[in-house]
């Protein structure tokens, strides 16, 4: 492989490490991206970091047609993670490609549009409606749990979901990417992304948030007013990271997006290891929105630290044979162990306080 890793050691800063990764016929300076619907299109996150820097932009999900959402309370805090249940509120198509889009071409942004609809019919026009815009890539959001009819999360049955992607995948230029952004809630995540691929699917997204809620002991009443939301933060990245690995162990030749619950460097560097190409960061903006590039700079030096010069190097690495640690010279059974050290510890300190106290 080329590499010797090291354990420990502390990071070295600006370190010479080559971030560049693939996703399909996207290529791009750096794996890491924010995640869709923590940013809106992403101009508020210009202030603090610099967007061109980065992977790119995931705009929140945008639908034909202007949506409202659900009902207010939609978001609440809970132990290592958030809820939300916003449901997918938005302007429409039209403004988001005359208001946002036109802002993130005139900026150099590369962007990701996340499109979400009612029916496979909506993600077809939708597709269509972007084709030949200024964008990097299409990530079909067929997972969100914040709908009132869970009959429309297509994610949970894979000739649904395939469906999807094959309409999206018809009406995109096929030097587009598409990926198809999935639920954990599932019994079989692989079988569901193995149709998405076969669909037309250039990667997978990995995770979106996993359906929860909260319950307001002052209110005895569910805290959210839509009851359920979807659960994002620390608290589900284990789960997002296991779903990383398994799809990637199915399906080793598939870029894949590593999403839930990064906050750090080697948050995003145990996504990389799982198999994914590349990272979203989400829930950690609402408190550091300067998280997008933090994040970049503290994979970049993580790599350094464990003596890798390429991202590529680390993708997938976790997958790789265990280590086989076999000692030079063994001793016998019953041989006897080394005689103890010299004492040398030093009694000076000892000796003085005894002197003092005599004197006293």
């Amino acid at each position: 492989m080329g590499i010797t890793l090291r354990r420990g050691g502390e990071p070295t800063r600006h370190a010479a490490v080559d971030m560049t990764t693939t996703l399909g016929p996207l290529t791009v300076p750096d794996p890491v991206f924010t995640a869709s619907g923590c940013a809106a299109s992403g101009r508020e996150l210009a202030p603090f970091n610099d967007l061109t820097a980065i992977g790119g932009v995931v705009t929140k999900s945008i639908q034909l047609t202007a949506r409202a959402g659900r009902p207010t309370p939609r978001m609440a805090e809970t132990p290592s993670g958030m809820l939300n249940s916003i449901g997918l509120q938005g302007p429409g198509v039209e403004v988001f490609v005359n208001r946002d889009l036109a802002w993130l071409e005139e900026h150099g942004v590369r962007v990701v549009v996340s499109i979400a609809g009612s029916s496979i019919e909506d993600y077809g026009k939708l597709a269509s409606k972007l084709r030949g815009k200024p964008l990097a890539m299409i990530e079909v959001n067929i997972s969100c749990p914040n709908v009132e009819d869970r009959g429309q999360v297509f994610a949970c049955d894979p000739h649904a979901a395939a469906s999807v992607v094959g309409a999206v995948r018809r009406a995109t230029a096929s030097a587009v990417p598409v990926f198809a952004k999935l639920s954990p809630d599932v019994t079989n995540l692989v079988e569901i992304a193995g149709a998405c691929v076969d669909a037309g699917a250039t990667g997978l997204s990995l995770i979106n948030t996993t359906l929860g809620m909260e319950i307001d002991t002052q209110t005895l009443r569910p805290t959210l007013a839509g009851v359920t939301g979807g659960l994002s933060g620390p608290a589900i990245r284990p789960l997002a990271l296991r779903c990383v690995w398994q799809v990637h162990e199915a399906l080793p030749e598939v870029p894949l997006f590593g999403i839930g619950g990064i906050r750090t460097g080697l948050d995003a560097l145990q996504f990389i290891l799982a198999g994914a190409s590349a990272v979203q960061v989400g829930t950690v903006i609402f408190h550091d929105p300067g998280a997008p590039a933090r994040v970049s700079r503290e994979l970049r030096e993580v790599l350094a630290a464990r003596g890798m010069t390429r991202l590529d190097q680390a993708i997938g690495l976790g997958h790789r044979p265990p280590d086989m640690v076999i000692p030079e010279a063994p001793e016998p059974m019953g041989a006897a162990a080394d005689p103890p050290a010299e004492d040398t510890y030093d009694t000076t300190y000892e000796d003085e306080a005894l002197r003092l106290t005599e004197d006293a």
